[in-house]
């Protein structure tokens, strides 16, 4: 595992290096070329004349700044998350990465995999490690049950398949 600094001690953000090499192609994108071509349109809408009514000068501005606060988000970011780049020695455990099934007590199964906060979508299957159902599979093993605590009360869930390759 790489670790990240300055994080002032707090728990580690963990993320996949899936997830940290999107954040790094956000970033690049934003950086090299989103706002080089705002800055541009920025530049002609200047040369117009009178700014104060130039709609075009007045958006791109709010752009750039939005452009740059994400810029800043995702530098700070960066340094903050620790990369899981390797696999648990416990692969019968649910670890960080790991792609889950679990079936309720319908007989219905979901799957997900444990991601990063920043990289959590649930049409992918991808689920925030800092989830109520996250927290309660981590370190546990295939068969074991699972009570998952929401607002709307606890909902049992067995744990079917644990695996750890890349794609579900």
């Amino acid at each position: 595992m790489n670790q990240a600094s300055g994080n002032g001690g707090a728990r580690p953000r963990y993320i996949t290096p899936e997830g940290e090499q999107a954040l790094r192609k956000e970033l690049q994108y934003l950086w090299k070329e989103k706002r080089p071509q705002v800055t541009q349109a920025v530049r002609e809408a200047a040369a117009l004349g009178d700014r104060s009514e130039n709609a075009e000068y007045i958006y791109g501005k709010k752009q750039l700044r939005e452009i740059d606060r994400r810029v800043r988000f995702l530098s700070k970011r960066l340094e903050e998350v620790t990369v899981v780049d390797r696999l648990p020695e416990q692969r019968d455990k649910v670890f960080f990465g790991a792609w889950v099934t679990v079936e309720d007590e319908d007989g219905k199964e979901q799957t997900f995999r444990l991601v990063g906060a920043d990289e959590f979508d649930l049409s992918k299957g991808y689920l925030s490690i800092n989830s109520p159902m996250a927290r309660a599979l981590i370190g546990k093993c295939l068969d074991d049950e699972v009570i998952v605590r929401t607002p709307e009360g606890e909902t049992s869930w067995f744990i079917t398949q644990i695996r750890y390759n890349l794609t579900p």
